[in-house]
C-alpha cells in the first residue's frame, strides 16, 4: 500500500510539473528587460539628462572626471614654448630599434602627412608651398631639430602647422620622427 502511495504521489507531482509547461512562452523571465526592452526614440526626451546637465544645456553625458580614453598614452609635455624646449632638451625616442617594415611606415606616414608642406626630401618645398598656398615652410637643414622637439611638434604643432595627435598614434608618430631625422641628415 505504502508503494501505491509513493507512486501516485510521483505521478501527481510529474503531472503537475509539466502541465503548466508551454514551449511557446517561457513561465518565468529571470530578466525580463532583457527579453522585453524598451525602445527609445533617437532624440527623445530622456530622465538621463534632467538637473544640472539639463540646466546647463548639454544634449549628452560627460564621462568621469579624469577618465581616459581606451588606448590614450600620456605625453607629459605641456603644449607651450617652456614645454617644447624641454622636450627638445630631454625627449627621446622609446623605440630601441626600428625594422625595416616599420621604416617603410614611417616614410608612408610622412608622405601622406608631412610631405605635401615640408617636400619629399624635408627641404620644405612641398606641393602647398609650391603653389604659395602656405609660405614660410621650414627646411629641417636650418633647424635644431632633436627626437624630442619633432615628436613634440607633431603633437601639439607649431604656427601654422595644426596637431597630428589625433591622425596619429604615440607609436606612428616615433616613427614618422625618426624618419624626419634620417631626412635632415640627409640634406
Amino acid at each position: 500500500m505504502k508503494s501505491l502511495f509513493k507512486i501516485a504521489l510521483l505521478f501527481g507531482l510529474a503531472v503537475s510539473v509539466t502541465s503548466c509547461f508551454n514551449s511557446k512562452s517561457p513561465n518565468y523571465q529571470f530578466f525580463p528587460n532583457m527579453y522585453e526592452s524598451v525602445g527609445y526614440e533617437t532624440y527623445a526626451e530622456s530622465e538621463a539628462f534632467n538637473g544640472e546637465n539639463q540646466l546647463k544645456g548639454q544634449t549628452a553625458q560627460e564621462p568621469p572626471v579624469g577618465s581616459v580614453k581606451r588606448g590614450f598614452e600620456i605625453y607629459d609635455y605641456e603644449n607651450s614654448t617652456a614645454g617644447y624646449e624641454l622636450a627638445k632638451a630631454n625627449l627621446v625616442s622609446p623605440l630601441d630599434s626600428i625594422s625595416d617594415k616599420e621604416a617603410a611606415k614611417g616614410k608612408e606616414l610622412y608622405g601622406i602627412y608631412c610631405a605635401i608642406c615640408h617636400g619629399d626630401s624635408g627641404n620644405g618645398k612641398g606641393k602647398l608651398v609650391e603653389r604659395e598656398k602656405f609660405l614660410g615652410v621650414p627646411s629641417y637643414a636650418d633647424r635644431p631639430v632633436t627626437q624630442g622637439s619633432v615628436f613634440h611638434v607633431i603633437t601639439y604643432g607649431l604656427n601654422s602647422m595644426g596637431s597630428h595627435a589625433n591622425q596619429l598614434s604615440q607609436h606612428e608618430r616615433w616613427l614618422v620622427t625618426d624618419y624626419v631625422l634620417q631626412l635632415k641628415s640627409k640634406l
